[in-house]
């Protein structure tokens, strides 16, 4: 097909001219015949390289001229208006050669096209609808040129090829390329240029500037333009608004948008519904969602991968773990299958709920569908063991996931220390954190401060100290928390001297100027009794204008009632006011269980009513606070009511409000309504803790019957329940003075395998209440283990043994033995010689 353009004719003696883009975008108005005018009134030159080149192109043969010495000798002295002409040249007898020149120069030479050379073979890639190439080299163009230049590129176009053939798309994809580009305000005064030349973009360049504008006001602009401009519509277009009314918050609009369009013909896609529900889901209306998957299907659309994720993500972060179990195996019905998104999405799910078997579950089913688990799903893994307090499994998958030649991410290394940091297993976070660095990763603010307070909270001041100085000597600057973290170490350890000494240091930096490390300060003077220090050092902050929190306040207020100064107590509670703050729960909560502590419910009921009041909500802490006061004054019935009236308040009381009132029940002899209350705290999904189980255990023993306690603890061993020593030795107290030695025995030597620590005070209660039944062989034999374990008794244990093996009268030997043992420790024998 013969190809009618016309020819440029710029120039008349182009080799002394500067580049063309040059002038182009030095001069609003260039035109064809001004370059000429310019060009003609230089003085001409004998060589013509471009006529050379011309010459040897047809007479040599394409490839072989230019890939002779010649050309090579003058292609670097080429400037842009000669490869220009020469293009323009080429595409008049042959496109494709003036595509192959174009292409030359830039690889092999790495030369730099002007605009009009571009624009030559953009034209040329229009007509041959080779339109990736003529998006490519206009997107290289707009790359090198930048924003804010489409008015000269447009008056380029508009002058120097205005009656091209293929014209017209070569401005839309311009207007395309900038658009993907990102240069919005470009894309839109091309379209504006467009307009103007009665030329209809198409529907590709407008859905793509739509995408750009869809979370703008702007973006109805656009879409009106398309429907008066006649362009045709697409499913698409269609789709990005909705996208775009959902990602401005605008749900109940994107709704309606799809009611309104779906009937003009082109009907809802799967990318609407698919925007539609994953807005429902991030709101957390996962129902929502569930009926605008049953509506796509109902339209006859067939749900993608992507919209079953969407949906079975909302269930999860909604916690409807089996209906998500149930999308995903509804995926066979639309020949899916579940893939690496899914399963990790259902293994997050059940980390969020702290249900860890239920994720290996998911990752079992992702083994027999083929899919190993990546670096996704170990994460979700090792952050739920880790969040669940089951630091040691995490580390087996860290392990798991180097043997699988698995990078961790700094994430990952992040939820280990944080994790080995909060049980004080500082030597294997130090471990991890050298393997983090010799990893090639770089630990970040957080790593270092959460490194720095778990080694305070140790007690390990100058390993945290020396982190400190690291931070400093590789230009991180610590944080308020890095900081603070020195200074409650220093405070929790009671090296308070040491602490003000860090604090006058950070203030002659100009480092405290909130009241966060102050309060920290203050709390540590407060806990270890030196509460006028705290006084002073709140003065201080007053005096240099630091806004003191309510956290001050609190802090102080705890003080004064540890120093049983109730009055000074309460006065701060009309300070707070005074400072613009308003009393916090916990400001009046500490005050009222100072008085309870008193014995003082007359007062702490006050204080309650006039919390209520000041419109300060009670929180189960308060309640707590109550209920002991009333247990306290024996008031069982009404701390029972208290409890009720909590769960109707929507509060939901925990462990420590039931072992309150369970202690006070068995104290009082009534064990059959604290194990009501234990099985209500069951009831309610608390989980009950080792105070719990002691105190049930307790009150079975003195107040109960004995087999209940027996067969309670047996129980609870064979669920894997950790017990405290606690439980054990209230047991074995209670077997021995029921003289049932044997039992005790057995109870003890399962406390000795838990390893449990076994102090004297253990033996002491042991063998006392063995020697009272005068049970003097069974006392012998924790007394010869006592001695085994290297401990020494006391006088006390001496004095018992002793006088349990007298009462007896018949192992004078025995008792000479232990008056022997006694002297040799060098204990008093007065009482026994006298004797």
């Amino acid at each position: 097909m013969l190809i009618r353009w016309k020819p440029l004719r710029f120039l008349g003696n182009y080799e002394i001219l500067s580049p063309l883009s040059s002038l182009i975008f030095s001069k609003p108005t260039v035109s064809a015949a001004m370059v000429v005018e310019e060009a003609q009134s230089s003085p001409p030159i004998s060589r013509d390289p471009v006529r050379e080149i011309l010459l040897g192109l047809k007479g040599s043969g394409f490839r072989r001229f230019l890939g002779g010495d010649y050309f090579r000798s003058i292609a670097l002295t080429l400037n842009q208006v000669q490869v220009d002409l020469i293009i323009d040249d080429l595409r008049v007898e042959n496109p494709d050669f003036a595509v192959f020149f174009f292409d030359f120069m830039r690889d092999e030479y790495g030369f730099q096209h002007s605009a009009v050379s571009r624009f030559v073979v953009s034209h040329v890639f229009a007509d041959q609808r080779r339109f990736k190439e003529l998006r490519f080299v206009l997107e290289e163009m707009l790359e090198e040129e930048g924003s804010g230049k489409a008015p000269l590129i447009c008056e380029l176009l508009l002058n120097g090829f205005k009656d091209w053939d293929s014209n017209s798309l070569v401005w839309d994809m311009l207007a395309f390329a900038y658009s993907r580009s990102e240069m919005v305000h470009d894309a839109l005064f091309v379209l504006a240029k467009m307009k103007d030349l009665n030329l209809r973009p198409s529907v590709l360049t407008y859905n793509s500037l739509l995408y750009n504008l869809r979370h703008a006001d702007i973006m109805w602009d656009v879409y009106n333009e398309i429907r008066d401009g006649r362009t045709p519509q697409s499913r698409q277009t269609n789709s990005i608004i909705i996208e775009g009314l959902c990602g401005q918050s605008k749900l109940q609009d994107a709704v309606s948008f799809l009611q309104e369009t779906k009937g003009e013909g082109l009907g809802p896609s799967i990318v609407s519904f698919n925007s539609i529900m994953s807005r429902c889901c991030e709101l957390g209306f996962a129902n929502t969602a569930k009926s605008f998957f049953c509506m796509m299907i109902k339209h006859g659309l067939v749900p993608d991968a992507y919209s079953y994720n969407t949906l079975i993500h909302g269930l999860c972060v909604a916690g409807s773990m089996d209906e998500a179990l149930e999308f995903t195996n509804d995926m066979k019905k639309h020949g899916l299958e579940p893939d690496r998104v899914t399963f990790n999405i259902l293994a997050k799910g059940f980390r969020l709920l702290g249900l860890i078997n239920g994720a290996w579950k998911v990752i079992q089913r992702m083994l027999t569908k083929g899919l190993d688990p990546d670096v996704v799903m170990y994460t979700i893994l090792i952050c739920g063991y880790c969040q669940a307090g089951n630091i040691n499994e995490g580390l087996k998958l860290r392990e798991k996931m180097l043997a699988h030649g698995f990078q961790l991410s700094p994430i990952i290394y992040s939820v280990l220390l944080s994790s080995l940091c909060k049980r004080g297993r500082m030597d294997e976070a130090l471990f991890l954190f050298s393997e983090l660095e010799a990893n090639g990763l770089e630990p970040d603010l957080v790593t270092y401060s959460v490194l720095i307070h778990g080694l305070c909270k140790q007690g390990e001041i100058q390993k945290a100290l020396e982190l400190y100085r690291e931070m400093y000597a590789i230009g991180m600057l610590p944080n308020s928390f890095s900081y603070g973290a020195i200074l409650l170490g220093l405070c929790e350890k009671g090296m308070l001297a040491e602490a003000k000494a860090y604090l006058d240091s950070l203030t002659m930096a100009d480092l405290t100027q909130d009241v966060v490390l102050y309060n920290i300060m203050i709390d540590g003077y407060v806990k270890h009794g030196y509460v006028e220090e705290a006084v002073q050092l709140y003065k201080l902050i007053i005096r240099k204008g630091i806004t003191p929190s309510i956290v001050t306040f609190n802090s102080l207020i705890h003080g004064f009632c540890k120093r049983r100064n109730f009055g000074e107590a309460e006065s701060l509670l009309d300070t707070i006011r005074q400072h613009g703050l308003k009393p916090s729960a916990v400001s009046y909560t500490t005050l009222m269980d100072a008085y309870c502590e008193e014995g003082n419910l007359t007062n702490v009921l006050k204080l309650f009513q006039k919390m209520k009041a000041s419109g300060v909500s009670p929180t189960h802490v308060t309640y707590t606070v109550i209920i002991k006061g009333l247990c306290k004054q024996w008031k069982l019935h009404e701390a029972d009511q208290m409890l009720k009236y909590m769960y109707s308040r929507g509060l939901n009381p925990d462990q420590i409000t039931y072992n309150t009132i369970i202690h006070c029940f068995c104290k009082a002899r009534n064990v059959t309504k604290a194990l009501e209350l234990f099985n209500e705290m069951m009831l309610h999904k608390l989980e009950p803790t080792p105070v719990t189980y002691n105190v049930i255990i307790n009150g079975l023993c003195v107040y109960g019957d004995l087999k209940d306690a027996d067969q309670l603890m047996v129980s609870l061993q064979e669920q894997n329940i950790n017990l405290t020593k606690v439980a054990y030795t209230t047991l074995i107290k209670a077997h021995c003075v029921k003289g049932e030695a044997h039992t005790a025995i057995n109870l003890f030597c399962q406390m000795v395998e838990k390893g449990f620590e076994i102090s004297i005070r253990d033996y002491s209660a042991i063998i006392n209440r063995l020697c009272k039944r005068c049970l003097i062989t069974e006392a012998l034999f924790f007394f010869r283990l006592m001695l085994s374990q290297g401990i020494s008794p006391d006088q006390e244990i001496y004095e018992a043994m002793i006088s349990a093996a007298s009462c007896q009268g018949s192992d004078i030997n025995l008792v000479h033995e232990l008056l022997a043992w006694m002297t040799k420790s060098g204990l008093l024998l007065d009482k026994f010689i006298r004797k």
